[in-house]
This record gives C-alpha cells, sequence and structure tokens, in this order.
C-alpha cells in the first residue's frame, strides 16, 4: 500500500488521521484540561468501589482510570446532567418547608413529624408566619445498609430488622423514617401489592425499601427504633400484622 501518495499526506507523516484517532486526541486534550481545572477530591460524584474502578455517580457511569473520568466530566452527557441537577436544586431550594409543626405524612414516626424549630406552636391569631426556606444539602451518597428477615416465634409473624450505617451524618441529626404507599411515588408504576419504607438522615441520600404492601402491626413491642449514636447506626424492626399462629390463639382462649 503506498502511504506516501494519499491526499493529504506528506512524506515521513502518518498521513491523515481517521475518525478514531481524532476521538483519541480530542479525549486527551479533554483530560489534560481537566487536570488543570478540577480538583477529585472535592469532586462529590467522583468514588472508587471496591474492584478498583472508578464511578460517576451523577451518571451512573463505570472508568477505569481518573484520566477517563475526567474526560467523562467535559462530555456532553455529564454536563447536561449538571445542568439538570442544578435545575432541580434550584426549584428544591425556592419550594417552602412543610416542616413547622405540619408533619410531612403518616405512619409510625411520620418522616419528619415534630421536625423543624417550633414544632408544633400555634402562630397568634392574625400573624401570619413566613415559610421557611429548604436549605440546599448536598449529599454524599446511599448509606451502608443490612437487611435480615425474622419470625415470631409465638405469633408466626413476618417482619423486617433493619440496620443502616450513618459514620458520616451531621452534628445533632437522627435519622426519621416513614411509610409510603406505592401511588405517593413516581419512580416506578404504582401497585397495590408493594408499599415502601424511606429511611432519611442528612448528610446522606434518602434510601427505600420496598416490601408487601400488609398493614405493619404497632402493638406493644411489635414496633421499635433505636439509633446509636456510639457506632452511628439506626436499627428499625418491625412485624407485618398477619394470621397469629395456633399457639397465640389457644393462649388468648378464657380458660374453662
Amino acid at each position: 500500500m503506498d502511504f506516501q501518495n494519499r491526499a493529504g499526506s506528506k512524506p515521513g507523516s502518518g498521513g491523515v488521521a481517521g475518525h478514531s484517532e481524532t476521538e483519541v486526541g480530542r479525549r486527551e486534550r479533554l483530560r489534560r484540561l481537566a487536570l488543570e481545572t478540577i480538583d477529585l477530591a472535592k469532586d462529590p460524584y467522583f468514588m472508587k468501589n471496591h474492584l478498583g474502578t472508578y464511578e460517576c455517580r451523577l451518571c451512573l457511569t463505570l472508568h477505569t482510570t481518573e484520566g477517563s473520568y475526567l474526560a467523562h466530566t467535559q462530555a456532553r452527557k455529564h454536563q447536561m446532567n449538571l445542568g439538570r441537577r442544578a435545575q432541580l436544586d434550584a426549584r428544591s431550594s425556592q419550594g417552602p418547608f412543610v416542616g413547622h409543626g405540619a408533619p410531612m405524612g403518616g405512619g409510625p414516626g411520620g418522616f419528619g413529624a415534630g421536625a423543624g424549630v417550633g414544632a408544633g406552636a400555634v402562630p397568634a391569631p392574625g400573624a401570619q408566619a413566613a415559610p421557611a426556606v429548604r436549605r440546599a444539602v448536598i449529599k454524599i451518597g446511599r448509606p451502608g445498609y443490612k437487611v435480615t428477615k425474622v419470625r415470631d416465634p409465638v405469633t408466626h409473624q413476618f417482619g423486617m430488622l433493619l440496620q443502616i450505617h450513618y459514620p458520616q451524618i451531621a452534628d445533632g441529626i437522627k435519622p426519621r423514617h416513614r411509610f409510603m404507599s406505592a401511588y405517593q411515588q413516581r419512580i416506578e408504576l404504582p401497585s397495590r401489592h408493594f408499599q415502601y419504607l424511606l429511611i432519611a438522615a442528612e448528610p446522606y441520600e434518602t434510601i427505600a425499601f420496598k416490601i408487601q404492601s400488609f398493614e405493619i402491626d404497632m402493638g406493644e413491642g411489635r414496633f421499635w427504633t433505636h439509633w446509636d449514636t456510639d457506632t452511628k447506626q439506626f436499627h428499625l424492626q418491625f412485624f407485618f400484622k398477619a394470621e397469629r399462629g395456633p399457639a397465640v390463639a389457644a393462649a388468648a382462649m378464657p380458660p374453662n
């Protein structure tokens, strides 16, 4: 093959670069530019996983090297997601915060119930209380958790034990929880067979557990939560209000 007499080539050169070579050069230029302007230690979306690869928590992409991630940050997909995230943060910061004595929802220990300063206070007649502006909190990711299925040996009720670890939880913050109907969320198609258990603690992202849509047993000792301030672990256990076992039914019968 004649490499010297091709169109646009010069003697001693490598010929005209193709599309793949152009893309490699473009990514390399973007990587060098990003190295000069971006500090990965302060990037909230940069994460190194347990496999040694790098993840973009905004775009949910995997990268083998830091240079690949830096080139990704200058690409169209990442820039578009940054713009969308900025719009969502601006929209949420402008809306009123539904604290100050008004619970955010039902369920045991209602998510956000009694939250905020002056919770439960009644304003004076004729006074107009200015709504508090929701704070824009930078999320640092999802917490680690462990889910264990449990069963009561006496009542034969099924339940779940949740253990969530918040090692970097903000000072003075206690995890909150809320049971949400499938028709209150807009992430998945609603189904009457499921409900969601939401647990939130700043600055972590709110996590949700999809469970069966059975009534929760709120009897004494059937539902409990515990926040360990030393280990930074939040425990929550609940049982479904289902059919009682024969042993309980026999014990509940009055004596002859």
